[in-house]
């Protein structure tokens, strides 16, 4: 069994799919407590099972005055434990209680000013300004069309805005809150603050949630999982993967066996620079494979993204198992999936998620698959998995090193990928990276790198037309990887970056500037 005390404080949100509502269970996280996710559809039975000291109904796409559009069980409200709806959830909590919700020509979508009529334990100590009437103003950031014209009979409404009557209504005596608009995105600057006084307050959540007390959890779960059998892990060379290891290596010492596999989608020096770091620096056990060609053949004519990362995923797999069968004995398949990998595979118990990816080590497994598949990182997020190799002893230069996606360089290869691409791909990013080391850039953004795009473009060399390939840098600012904005980079930098890339590597004649953010962009091209 897993250690109850990190479970004692619990907090459940109900999802109704919200672009926000991770977001939202890792500022919970942040806290220090322990918080779940499930479907707005859960049963009474599921939420009995987890014993919430408080549900937090999340925002969601639909319209609450819809036909047939969610609802959550009428259980919640009998329950005897504090609930907060944001957004979609307020709305439904005002319906389901007999309140009234209609739709609004005047929608408010962005940052907004709410006016505070009334206080509240909701309400963070120091939470206001006032504006020149002198009246209590919070700024928040709003999304919606819809809004609650009448509270249930026992409710009271405590803020209003100029197009919305109903932004905050509370219910104190049964402790259920409702707010209109989004507290955990930092454009609601006291959201956060918002979220503590509802967790830590109203609901007397302790913080038991702490990196220590995560890793105990991690490493008696794999010994009750694994008992006495031996486990092989698919170690990329990433974050996830190594601190996966490392966990596993002090859960079951020698019995983990850790398969490097050279698909010849990596970056430049990649695959030597990773083999001799692991087994010299961290002692783990490394059988490295190389594969280039089986995995380019593989590759040949596949051109969709989902087809290219489940193509990938078949072919580790089957690699994986081969070497099972040599290496004898071995039963569990270990991977360093997270949250985030879950999430965006669709591969959740919140349904109204959409696939926005599949994962090669997610959503792109094969069905059936010989091994058993361990993944002890899958329900945290990536700020947790960093803090849990820095306690394990990791630096800071590998935890915090840029993102590198699983399928490797076939999903910035767009369409086919072929050799010649991946080379070319490879100088580039590597002229990128070295340069943003030598600007001191590389630790202010959070990922970067090259994407090759099979379009060719013409351009002059000494006096000389050529008709060549086309380089798009990317960068990102993100603090979660669900949303991401791209990065303002100096233009002196980016000159000296395409004026190497076109000089030093032949077959490329431009080089473009990727300036979409996340959402709607992903970070990634495919």
């Amino acid at each position: 069994m897993l250690p109850q005390k990190i479970y004692t404080s619990r907090i459940l949100i109900l999802d109704f799919g919200s672009q926000y509502t991770q977001l939202l269970a890792r500022c919970i996280r942040g806290i220090g407590v322990y918080c779940k996710l499930l479907a707005w559809h859960a049963s009474e039975k599921e939420i009995r099972e987890f014993n919430p000291n408080g549900i937090i109904l999340s925002g969601g796409p639909e319209s609450s005055i819809s036909h047939n559009s969610p609802r959550v069980v009428n259980y919640i409200f009998h329950a005897g434990v504090p609930i907060l709806g944001i957004c979609y959830g307020m709305q439904v909590m005002a319906v389901q209680l007999g309140g009234t919700v209609q739709s609004s020509n005047k929608r408010e979508f962005g940052s907004a000013q709410i006016t505070v009529t009334k206080n509240s334990p909701l309400l963070p100590p120091i939470f206001h300004n006032t504006n020149t009437d002198k009246k209590i103003v919070m700024d928040v950031w709003m999304s919606h069309s819809d809004h609650v014209s009448q509270i249930p009979s026992d409710f009271i409404a405590i803020a209003h805005t100029e197009k919305c009557p109903v932004v905050i209504m509370t219910n104190e005596t049964k402790r259920f809150y409702g707010v209109q608009f989004h507290p955990e995105v930092t454009h609601t600057p006291q959201g956060l603050s918002l979220i503590k006084q509802f967790v830590q307050i109203i609901c007397q959540c302790k913080a038991l949630w702490t990196t220590k007390n995560i890793i105990d959890d991690i490493i008696k779960d794999i010994k009750n999982q694994i008992a006495t059998e031996r486990v092989m892990l698919g170690l990329s060379g990433g974050v996830d993967s190594l601190v996966t290891a490392l966990l596993l290596h002090h859960a079951i010492g020698d019995r983990l066996i850790c398969i490097f596999i050279d698909n010849g989608l990596l970056r430049l020096g990649e695959a030597n620079h990773l083999t001799t770091m692991f087994s010299n620096c961290f002692s783990l056990n490394i059988i490295h494979i190389k594969a280039e060609k089986r995995f380019l053949d593989a590759l040949i004519g596949v051109q969709e993204p989902e087809a290219k990362r489940k193509t990938i995923g078949r072919v580790f797999i089957e690699i994986f198992e081969e070497e099972a069968v040599r290496i004898g004995n071995v039963q569990w398949l270990a991977q360093g999936t997270i949250y985030s990998d879950v999430i965006e595979s669709g591969i959740t118990s919140t349904s109204q998620t959409h696939i926005i990816k599949s994962h090669h080590n997610v959503g792109g497994l094969p069905k059936k698959m010989r091994l058993k598949l361990l993944e002890p990182l899958k329900t945290l997020f990536k700020d947790e998995v960093r803090e849990i190799g820095l306690k394990l002893g990791l630096s800071n230069s590998i935890l915090y090193q840029h993102p590198f996606p699983g399928p490797g360089l076939s999903i910035r290869v767009l369409g086919e990928v072929k050799k010649e691409y991946c080379d070319l791909l490879r100088s580039a990013d590597s002229i990128l990276i070295e340069e943003l080391h030598k600007a001191n850039l590389y630790k202010k953004i959070n990922q970067a790198f090259t994407v090759f795009l099979p379009i060719r473009s013409v351009s002059v060399i000494g006096d000389n037309r050529k008709y060549d390939w086309v380089i798009a840098i990317r960068a990102v600012e993100t603090t979660d990887f669900m949303t991401a904005q791209w990065t303002n980079l100096p233009h002196e930098f980016l000159r000296t970056v395409s004026n190497r890339i076109i000089n030093e590597i032949h077959s490329i004649s431009r080089v473009v500037y990727d300036i979409s953010s996340k959402p709607p962009a992903t970070i990634e091209w495919e």
